[in-house]
C-alpha cells in the first residue's frame, strides 16, 4: 500500500508550475539561510533550538523538498501564492535532494568567507553542515520519498528535524527523523478552520490521527503551537487535551511573529508578548501531568515543556563522538 501511495504522489510531480517561490532552488528543493545561521557565524548568538536541543546554528541547513502546501495558515510568513506552486518535472530522488540542499547552503554562505567577523574555523565548519531542518516552507510529507530522504541525510552524518502539519499521518508513521515536530495550532475544529484554513476537508481528522501516531513513536517528538493573540490563545485546557493525546517528549509554544506576508493578514496586535506566552504555558502546565521541566528563550518568545530534565539530542552533546566523525557532507 505504501509503495502505491508513493508512486501516485510521484506521478503528481509531473504537473504544471503555478508561481515559483522566491527561494534559492534546485528543481523542487529549496533553501534559505536562517537569520540565526548568520548570527552564529558572526558570534552574535544562536537559535533557541541550541538552548533546547543542542543544534549548532552555523551548521544547520534550513530546507524543504517541496514548497507546495495543503494549508493556508493565517499566521504563515510565507506567500500563499507560492504554496500553490507545483513541480513541472519529475521528482528528484533523495540523494539528489540531499546534494542540492548541501550545495545550496554552501552557495548561500560563500560570501562569509574572509569576513572579518567570521573566524575561518567557524566558516569551514559551516561548509560541513551537521543538521538539516526540514521546515523552510510547504508541507514536506507531500514529497513522495520523504522517509528515504531522512535516511539519506542520516547516512551522511547529518541529523534531521522534520516539521509537519500532520495532514499525512501514514507518512509521519514511516519517517524516522532525529526529531519529529507536529504543528498543533488550534484546540478544536472551529478554531482550526479559522486559523489553519486547510485545503482538504479532512485535515483536522488527519491531524488527530497524526497525534495518535506521534504517541506511538519511539523517536523524539515535539508538538509545536504558534500562539496568536485573539485567534487561538483562549483555551489552553483544550490544547492540553491534544498534547495529552499526542504524549510528545516536548511541547513548544511560540508567539506569532508579525513578519513577512503574514502582515497582510494580521495586525501587529496579533503578536503576543513573551509574558503572554508564559501565561499560556503556565495554564497548560497546570492542566497537564508529566511535564515538570520548563525552559524558555525570551528573545525568541518561546517556551518549552519537557518530560525529562535533559532535553538535548544525545549525539549533539559536546562530548559526543558525533562531532569527531567526518560526515559525507565534507
Amino acid at each position: 500500500m505504501r509503495d502505491k501511495e508513493k508512486d501516485a504522489r510521484a506521478e503528481d510531480g509531473e504537473t504544471t508550475q503555478v508561481s515559483k517561490p522566491d527561494y534559492h532552488m534546485d528543481n523542487h528543493t529549496a533553501c534559505q539561510t536562517c537569520g540565526w545561521t548568520k548570527n552564529a557565524l558572526k558570534g552574535e548568538g544562536k537559535c533557541y533550538k541550541y538552548v533546547f536541543y543542542g543544534i549548532e546554528s552555523h551548521r544547520c541547513v534550513q530546507m524543504t523538498p517541496v514548497v507546495t502546501c495543503n494549508e493556508r495558515c493565517v499566521f504563515c510568513w510565507r506567500d500563499h501564492e507560492g504554496h500553490a506552486w507545483e513541480v513541472d518535472a519529475e521528482w528528484d530522488d533523495p540523494a539528489a535532494v540531499a546534494d542540492a540542499s548541501i550545495e545550496l547552503q554552501r552557495k548561500l554562505l560563500a560570501g562569509y568567507k574572509g569576513n572579518d567577523d567570521v573566524p575561518e574555523e567557524r566558516f569551514d565548519e559551516a561548509m560541513k553542515p551537521r543538521h538539516v531542518a526540514i521546515s523552510l516552507d510547504g508541507e514536506p510529507t507531500l514529497y513522495p520519498y520523504l522517509p528515504e530522504l531522512i535516511e539519506e541525510f542520516h547516512d551522511r552524518g547529518i541529523t534531521t528535524f522534520l516539521v509537519s502539519n500532520g495532514t499525512n499521518p501514514e507518512v509521519i508513521a514511516d519517517c524516522e527523523p532525529t526529531q519529529t515536530y507536529i504543528s498543533v495550532d488550534a484546540p478544536d475544529r472551529g478554531t482550526f478552520d479559522r486559523v489553519v484554513r486547510a485545503v482538504e476537508d479532512d485535515a483536522w481528522d488527519s491531524l488527530m490521527e497524526t497525534l495518535d501516531v506521534l504517541s506511538d513513536k519511539d523517536g523524539r517528538t515535539v508538538v509545536r503551537t504558534t500562539l496568536i493573540e485573539g485567534w487561538n490563545d483562549d483555551d489552553p485546557e483544550g490544547f492540553a487535551r491534544l498534547y495529552e493525546r499526542a504524549s510528545p517528549d516536548f511541547i513548544e509554544t511560540k508567539a506569532y511573529m508579525h513578519v513577512g506576508h503574514s502582515r497582510d493578514r494580521l495586525g501587529r496586535d496579533a503578536m503576543p508578548e513573551h509574558e503572554d506566552v508564559q501565561d499560556f504555558t503556565d495554564a497548560v502546565q497546570e492542566d497537564l501531568d508529566g511535564y515538570g521541566t520548563r525552559k524558555e528563550v525570551p528573545r525568541s518568545l518561546v517556551t518549552l515543556l519537557a518530560q525529562d530534565e535533559d532535553t538535548w539530542v544525545e549525539k549533539l552533546k559536546k562530548e559526543s563522538e558525533f562531532w569527531s566523525e567526518k560526515p559525507y557532507a565534507t
